[in-house]
C-alpha cells in the first residue's frame, strides 16, 4: 500500500517469459496486488512481456524496462510511484540488474531489481553466471549508508550451503556473504532466522529460496514484514513456477501516480504486436 498505512510495499514476481495469454492472467493478478512497486523478473524480448509493459504504461504506471536481447532474460520495474533512474549500471547483462529511485518521508529509496542467471553444468553457463556476479560486485551500490532495497530472483542457495549441494562453486556460495559485508541484510532472515521457506520446488523435490530481498543497514529498523506468496505457483492453474515475495517498509512514500486499471479496456495499450 502507499500513504494509507504509512508503509511502502514491494513485491517481486517471476514472470517466466509468459505468452500473451499467460501475460493477460499475470496482469490481472499483478494489477490487484496492493504493493506500490512490482519487481518483475525473467522478462524476455517477447510479446507477453511487451504486453505487460504497454498495459501498465498506458494505465499511468511508471515502467522501467530495458528490453533484453533476444534469447536473454531481464527485469521490469512497475511502480505506482514516480521514479527516477537508480544507481545501478552493469556492463555485462545490464537488463538483469535494473534500478529506480522513489521519494519517501525518509529520503530517497533506491530499488534494485535483480535476476541472476541460472546455470547447469555447462561451462558457458557457469562462466556467464560467474561474470554476472562479478559485475554485481562492481556495479551494485553499497548499503552501509542510505536507503536501498535489493530484490528479485537470485538463483542462489542460502549461505552456508548444505552438504548435498557440493556442486556449488565458491563464487555462488560467497555472494550473499559479500552482500552482508557491504551492508545488506536478508529481510526474510532478519524476521525469521530459522524458519524453513522456499520459492521454487525443483522436479527432484528440492526446495530453494531463490526469491530474496535484502535491505540496507539503515532500513533494518523500518522492516515491518517480509513473506512468501505461494498462491501464484501452487494454484490449480499456476501463473508462474516461482512463489512471489512481498516486503513492507515503515516509510511513507510520495503521493502515488494517478494510475488506472491496466486490465480494462484491453485495447488501451497501443503498439502491441
Amino acid at each position: 500500500m502507499t500513504g494509507e498505512t504509512g508503509t511502502l510495499d514491494l513485491l517481486t514476481f517471476h514472470l517466466g517469459n509468459p505468452s500473451r495469454e499467460e501475460a493477460e492472467r499475470q496482469l490481472a493478478y499483478l494489477a490487484a496486488r496492493p504493493e506500490a512497486v512490482l519487481v518483475l523478473t525473467d522478462t524476455a524480448h517477447s510479446a507477453g512481456c511487451d504486453l505487460l509493459a504497454a498495459r501498465f504504461t498506458a494505465a499511468g504506471y511508471s515502467v522501467t524496462y530495458p528490453r533484453p536481447a533476444r534469447g536473454e532474460r531481464g527485469v521490469m520495474i512497475v511502480s505506482r510511484l514516480a521514479t527516477e533512474p537508480g544507481p545501478v549500471s552493469l556492463r555485462y547483462l545490464p537488463y538483469r540488474a535494473v534500478s529506480v529511485t522513489v521519494q519517501t518521508d525518509m529520503g530517497p529509496l533506491d530499488v534494485v531489481g535483480v535476476a541472476v542467471p541460472p546455470r547447469d553444468g555447462l561451462d558457458t553457463k557457469v562462466r556467464r553466471k560467474r561474470v554476472f556476479l562479478q559485475e554485481c560486485r562492481v556495479g551494485l551500490p553499497r548499503a552501509k549508508s542510505g536507503h536501498r532495497a535489493l530484490i528479485g530472483s537470485f538463483n542462489l542457495l542460502e549461505s552456508p550451503p548444505t552438504p548435498q549441494h557440493e556442486f556449488l562453486q565458491a563464487f555462488e556460495s560467497s555472494f550473499n556473504l559479500w552482500l552482508s559485508a557491504i551492508g545488506y541484510r536478508d529481510a526474510f532472515r532478519k524476521l525469521y532466522p530459522t524458519m524453513p521457506e522456499h520459492s521454487r520446488a525443483a522436479p527432484t523435490g528440492e526446495r530453494h529460496r531463490f526469491e530474496q530481498a535484502h535491505v540496507s543497514v539503515a532500513l533494518v529498523t523500518a522492516l515491518r514484514a517480509c513473506s512468501y506468496v505461494h498462491e501464484p505457483r501452487t494454484k490449480a492453474e499456476p501463473l508462474t513456477g516461482h512463489s512471489a515475495l512481498t516486503m513492507s517498509l515503515a516509510m511513507r512514500p510520495a503521493e502515488p501516480l494517478r494510475a488506472t486499471d491496466p486490465v480494462w479496456p484491453r485495447d488501451a495499450a497501443p503498439g502491441l504486436p
